[in-house]
């Protein structure tokens, strides 16, 4: 039971959920809910997002153990609760199910699998110690989806996904700015050159509000351009409620456990906004 909790802990199944989720918000985007006959070719969407997701983020806690005995030793590599040999084969193992399934689709949904299986790799090898450059290569990880729940359905992008693919962008980049408050002491040592460690942590929760308070500013968009119905606005006014709240208690409290509490706050916000981008579809 222990190992098979190691390997939950490791795929972060949440996180998974919402990333396969994103897929289906960019198809239901796509075809403002009229999925028709593509209800297959969604589930193959919804699974790719989540195991491809889930062999992301084992590989990025097998590169992070050192970092992560440090900052976080509970996790499932550092506690030994799952070995490195055994999170490899979870990686692979996982990554060919997510490949297999984008093949099934369309030969285009599997290529933009592999742009963003290449764009984690980049991270992972170039971006992961780089700082705000590899902060935005997460972001455009978690803006892909968007895009290719769009492909899997109608094979193309409208102009609606790809500005919620924007918004999604920006206020995960602002998340990303904020876990690196969270993680200054382990990231120091392993010399991750995150806003925190380069210019402190003052700096970096100003950056973090700032990129909260952008994905904020560009919500109303989508009502004016016409691009979403009435029942978007419910629920994206909890979502900026929530992130303009964040914003405001990371400039007046950027100590290290307050970045924790606003880093997970800020997640569940993206669920709120995802069903906001969901519903704002249906006319």
């Amino acid at each position: 039971m222990r190992k098979l909790g190691g390997f939950i802990r490791l795929m972060r199944p949440l996180n998974c959920t919402m990333m396969g989720f994103a897929v289906c918000v960019g198809a239901v985007l796509a075809t403002a809910g009229s999925l028709g006959n593509s209800l297959l070719s969604l589930v193959f969407g919804f699974f790719t997002g989540f195991t491809l997701c889930a062999a992301a983020m084992t590989v990025n806690d097998y590169y992070d153990r050192a970092i992560d005995a440090i900052n976080e030793p509970a996790r499932p590599i550092p506690s030994g609760a799952v070995s490195q040999k055994e999170a490899v084969v979870l990686v692979v193992v996982l990554s060919a199910v997510g490949f297999a399934l984008a093949y099934l689709v369309s030969l285009e949904c599997l290529v933009v699998a592999g742009f963003s299986w290449i764009l984690v790799t980049i991270y992972l090898t170039v971006g992961k110690r780089s700082g705000l450059p590899g902060n935005f290569l997460v972001s455009a990880c978690v803006a892909t989806p968007f895009i290719y729940g769009s492909i899997t359905v109608v094979n193309t992008v409208g102009l609606n996904v790809l500005f919620f693919a924007l918004m999604a962008f920006l206020s995960n980049t602002g998340r990303e700015i904020t876990k690196g408050i969270v993680d200054v002491v382990g990231d120091r040592a392993g010399k991750v050159k995150t806003l925190a460690v380069r210019y402190g942590e003052k700096v970096a929760a100003i950056t973090a509000s700032g990129f909260y308070a952008l994905a904020v500013a560009l919500t109303p968009i989508p009502w004016v351009l016409g691009l979403v119905s009435v029942w978007f606005i419910p629920f994206v006014l909890v979502t900026d409620a929530g992130l303009v709240a964040c914003a405001i208690m990371l400039l007046k409290n950027y100590s290290r456990e307050n970045a924790r509490k606003i880093k997970n706050a800020v997640l569940l916000l993206f669920v709120v906004g995802l069903l906001a981008y969901l519903t704002g579809s249906m006319r």
